[in-house]
Formats: structure tokens, sequence, C-alpha cells
């Protein structure tokens, strides 16, 4: 062992090392990648666009890329509260979710290894859930209706 593998600590995700193929120029390819199709897409553009003003794309991506860097690098670089912009979107249903995640999923294939796509998926799949049921608990809507999104249903 030398002094960089002593030196090096190992993330482990879900009781499995982290790939290391996963680095911080993967994050920001998927999160401009991602973003880049959004911006064009039928149903999400106008969501986005509506309350991001175009020289405002900047600031939003690196706080995303900052955010997804902190999910999967664990580098603490986030510290900003996703969820209550998403609570104030009126109209925000499943329908979007499942756009959100289309192209998510659509974007980390194209772009990742299968295992590194998985680990984007997996978190993609459970911030989702965990939005949608904030969603409808703000709206005094019942939760217990709210399933899980699974990648095979996209």
């Amino acid at each position: 062992m030398n002094d960089y593998t002593r030196n090096k600590s190992t993330i482990v995700i879900d009781g499995v090392p982290l790939p290391d193929l996963l680095d911080e120029q993967m994050v920001h390819d998927v999160v401009h990648g991602f973003y880049d199709q959004i911006r064009r897409d039928e149903l999400l553009a106008p969501v986005f666009n509506s309350r991001i003003s175009p020289e405002e794309w900047p600031h939003h991506l690196g706080k995303m890329c900052d955010f997804w860097s902190s999910v999967l690098l664990r580098t603490y670089r986030y510290d900003g509260r996703p969820l209550p912009p998403h609570l104030a979107i009126p109209g925000l249903g499943e329908e979007h979710f499942r756009r959100w995640l289309t192209l998510f999923r659509a974007t980390v294939h194209r772009i990742c290894p299968p295992e590194v796509a998985a680990l984007f998926m997996d978190r993609a799949l459970r911030i989702a859930h965990s939005f949608r049921l904030a969603v409808a608990f703000s709206r005094g809507e019942s939760t217990v209706d709210v399933q899980p999104i699974f990648e095979e249903s996209l």
C-alpha cells in the first residue's frame, strides 16, 4: 500500500465502494447534459424557464453540480434546501416527476457506465419519491396514495 492509497478515503454507498470512474467531471457532464434536455423539453422547459432566468442558469447548474457532488461524492459542497422551491410550483405532479426521471435516466445511461448510472438513478428515484410525498403533504393530500416510481416503469 502506497501513501496515496493509504490516505485516499473510500466512499461507500449502500455498502458498496463508489466506482473510481465517478468523479467531478462525470457529475458535471450529467448535470449539464440533463439540464440541456430539460430546457428543450415540452413539458418541463416551461416550468424551469418560468423560474430560472437565462442569466441565472449558470448559477443553477453550479448549484446542481454541488448537489450531486454532495450526494454521490460526499463533498458536502451543497448547503441549500432543494424542497421549498419545488413546493412553490403549482400543479407540479407525477407526470412532471416521471418526465424528469425519464430525461435523467436517458442522460445517465448515455454518459455513465452502468454501475454509475445505477447509483445516479437510485438517488434520483429516492429524491423524486421524497419530493412527491412532500408536495402531497403540503397540499393537504393523502400521502398513502403516493407510490414510488420505479425505473422499469419509465
